[in-house]
């Protein structure tokens, strides 16, 4: 069965479908798949908050993206979150930040930042991850950009929620992304 078929399937309600991003649940290149033949891989993104008063920049590509389905992001968005993990030293942000830590359900310290104007979600960074920066999908300015790979805490998920089953599917906390073959660890 097709990935369209399966996602119309576990999602009816959905009418705007895109061909699977280049670095989906393969971790392909854009040279690796047909879909995108001729196009080059994106080294920078970059995103604000709603008001525009916290920007930032990515210089490298995500680590890992996924939908989050915890109780803390069903609180922030009263949905999942598509967050990006990336290496913190490839994030510049410009721009005042407020922040509220907490314990999450995995029992790490979490501390979230946002704008202090206008209440947007930004980043997030984990005490059990420190070199990793989670980056709200939703404040990039392409947000189509990134593609999740997986469903996270979908164990936590309510009734309701549409998880597509053409994604990986994790009910609790997933294990650390592994670094790309050949490459230094994250």
């Amino acid at each position: 069965m097709s990935t369209t078929r399966r996602l119309k399937r576990a999602c009816p309600r959905i009418d705007r479908w895109r061909a699977p991003h280049p670095y989906g649940a393969r971790g392909r290149a854009f040279g690796d798949n047909p879909l995108f033949a001729g196009e080059s891989a994106m080294s920078e993104r970059n995103g604000r908050c709603l008001c525009g008063a916290v920007r930032y920049r990515l210089s490298a590509e995500p680590v890992a993206t996924r939908v989050c389905w915890c109780r803390d992001c069903q609180h922030i968005a009263a949905n999942g979150t598509v967050n990006l993990l990336v290496p913190s030293l490839a994030l510049d942000i410009s721009g005042e930040l407020s922040e509220y830590t907490s314990t999450a359900d995995s029992g790490n310290r979490i501390r979230r930042r946002f704008c202090p104007r206008c209440g947007s979600h930004l980043f997030g960074n984990s005490s059990g991850r420190p070199h990793l920066t989670v980056v709200r999908a939703g404040s990039l300015d392409d947000p189509s950009s990134v593609r999740p790979t997986m469903n996270i805490w979908a164990g936590s998920a309510p009734a309701w929620a549409c998880l597509d089953s053409a994604l990986e599917r994790v009910e609790q906390q997933p294990l650390p992304p592994q670094p790309a073959q050949g490459a230094a660890p994250a």
